[in-house]
Formats: structure tokens, sequence, C-alpha cells
């Protein structure tokens, strides 16, 4: 299609190199049809128009505010000059930004958000945040959701119409991740286990150092390796520390390419208190590796429940995780892997797909 008539898709996230949901949307502006649109990734508070997560087709614009709420001006100065037929948010907090510019927009412009986490935590973090998503999510032309239960969610707590909601798997580079070249990370003998995730309250880090005390009663070599950076690293070290774990418990910061981690871990743990579907527990699925999770969402459970070399604690505490852990640790072999066939359906060729179908149905209700 001549570059003239291509629609010309907007896609945002804070920067590149983040966590799941910029993974996510980094995916999708590799992966989305160049032929079908001419693609753009706004990145809020990156500096500079460089990233090698991203092919050169894509155009970069690199906003460079300090934060995503400081970023307003850069972004409607953007959208004013792009005019995009469509613009793709892809974090809550970003979305809130999208939502309440909407009516600067160029009137055209069709807005889809997506949901990257639990709507339920994101409620009870303050009245605003709550008077927020009532307010603004309703302006969405499609809320994207990662599973059915987050769709039902939003319909209920935030009256967003049904017509308005999309269930979408998010897209993983299976491939990548199995074919991906790891290294030795951990020491001793083990059992190994990995987490991986934002340091922050919702992702229950603070439940997992609590959980490895009582593991390590029954396997005194256990070793845990948490990647991710967040605010809470001093608190957690502390409660290592006062733990006991200092020997036990290593933080390797925020690792661009996790599934590096995966070879040599004997499982991964999801502490989660609140969440999405988190792509982080995608990417260990795909390598296979064993499972332990606490049920942070009605689409984990769904996900979770019932599957071979997949342990979900039955209730949200240190104790029922601990419970979990040392369930799978008894009952595994020594470097045992599972096929996990539910993340096939989250595969490129099937989620890019589904990402374009809802883009073209969105575009053609702007042209109506």
């Amino acid at each position: 299609m001549p570059a003239s008539t291509r629609p010309k898709i907007l896609l945002l996230i804070p920067h590149l190199g983040g966590g799941g949901a910029e993974r996510v949307t980094a995916l999708l502006a590799c992966c989305l049809s160049a032929e079908k649109y001419e693609l753009h990734l706004g990145v809020i508070t990156q500096a500079e128009a460089v990233g090698e997560e991203v092919p050169s087709r894509v155009l970069l614009h690199a906003l460079g505010a300090p934060r995503v709420r400081a970023g307003a001006w850069p972004l409607l100065r953007l959208v004013r000059q792009l005019k995009p037929d469509l613009i793709l948010s892809g974090m809550f907090h970003l979305n809130f930004l999208v939502l309440l510019l909407r009516p600067f927009f160029p009137r055209e412009t069709r807005i889809l958000v997506r949901q990257n986490g639990s709507v339920s935590s994101a409620l009870d973090l303050s009245r605003t945040t709550r008077w927020l998503y009532r307010l603004l999510y309703p302006r969405a032309d499609r809320v994207i959701c990662q599973s059915q239960a987050m769709a039902e969610e939003l319909a209920r707590e935030l009256r967003v119409t049904k017509k308005r909601l999309a269930v979408l798997p998010n897209p993983v580079d299976l491939e990548e991740i199995r074919n991906g070249n790891g290294h030795t990370t951990w020491t001793g003998s083990g059992p190994h286990l990995l987490a991986v995730g934002r340091l922050s309250p919702e992702k229950g880090f603070d439940l997992l150092l609590r959980a490895l005390v009582a593991v390590r009663r029954d396997f005194p070599e256990a070793s845990l390796l948490i990647a991710g950076a967040g605010a809470e690293e001093m608190a957690l070290k502390t409660e290592r520390h006062a733990l006991g774990l200092d020997e036990a418990v290593r933080f390797a910061g925020a690792i661009a390419q996790p599934w590096s981690l995966f070879p040599d871990a004997t499982l991964f743990v999801l502490p989660s208190r609140q969440e999405g579907l988190p792509n982080a527990l995608l990417e260990a699925a795909a390598a296979g590796l064993p499972i332990v999770a606490l049920p942070a969402s009605g689409g984990m459970v769904d996900l979770l429940r019932g599957k071979p070399g997949a342990w979900l604690a039955p209730e949200i505490s240190a104790e029922a995780l601990a419970a979990s852990l040392l369930a799978a640790l008894h009952a595994l072999r020594p470097g045992e892997r599972f096929a996990h066939p539910f993340v096939e359906q989250f595969q490129l060729d099937r989620a890019i797909p589904a990402y374009e179908e809802l883009i073209d149905e969105a575009l053609h209700e702007r042209q109506l």
C-alpha cells in the first residue's frame, strides 16, 4: 500500500527497555504490518530517538518528559503535528494522559488503550485513581484486556460497555525465548528460585522473602534471584537482612531479556498480590519452567489452575506461597521442564493478527 494511503498508527509507552508492558508495545512496533500501516512509536520519558528494540521502519519520537504526567504538552504537540489515524497506549497511567487529552486531539483519531494491570488493585490505590478510571476509560474507542476476567471486572467496576472491551492475547516471542542463550547465574546446589518484576508492593516480593525462610528449613541450600528494579529495593534488601537471607537472595536489577536467566532456574515464582497477566509468567512458561504463583487475578487462576507443572497457591499469603513452593520442590526432578501448551495462544503469529483485526475494526468505524 502506498505510504500516502497507509493509516498512521502511533504506539505510546513511557520508555523503551522497561517491563512487560513496554515489551508488548515494542513487539507490536516490530511486528505490526508495515505494508498496512505507517508505524510510529512515541516514548514519553526518553530524550533520544534511538532504540535497538524497534526496526528502522518504525519512526521513533522521543518526547523527553521527566515523567509521564509531565508529557502532556509534548504529546499534544506530537499528535497535532502527526495527525495519527489511531493511537494505542500501553500502560494505565499513560492511558489516563491520552484520554484526558483526547478532546484536544483531531476528532477522527481513534484511541485504543491497553490495561496492563489488575483493575481492582488500581482502584484500591486512591479515590483520585478510581475517579480517573471511571471518568476517562469510557472515552476510549476500545479498552484492550489481557483476559476475560479482566474484561468482566472493567465492565463491572468502571461501567465500560462490553462493545468497547476487547480481550487480546499478549504477544510473546516464543521462538526467541526458546532459542535464546542463557548463562550460569547461581552457585551452590540449589534449588534455585527465579522471580521477575518491578520492585513494588503489589508484586509481593516481601511475601516471597518470608516464604523462602520456610522453604530453607527443608532445602537449606535454596537460593532466590530477583530480577527487576523499583522503589521498594532498599526496603526489600533491609527485610532480606532481617530474615537472615543475605547469602540466599540476590537482586539482579532490571534485565532486558529475563529469559537469559531461565536455563539454570529450578522454577519460576510469581508472588504478586495483584496482577493482570504478566509477560514474565508467559515467558517463563514458554521456556518450560515449573511455575509457582499466588492467585493474583482471575485471569491467572483461569490460566494456571490444574495445569501440569504449575502450582497455584489457594490464597495470597507468605504461608500459602511457602506451602506451594515446598510442594513443587518435593515433586520436581532435577532440571524438569514442562510443555505448558496454554502459552501457544500468545505466540506472535496468533497475537499480532488479533491486534491488527482490532485496529482495522477501529479504523473502519472512523470512516463511518
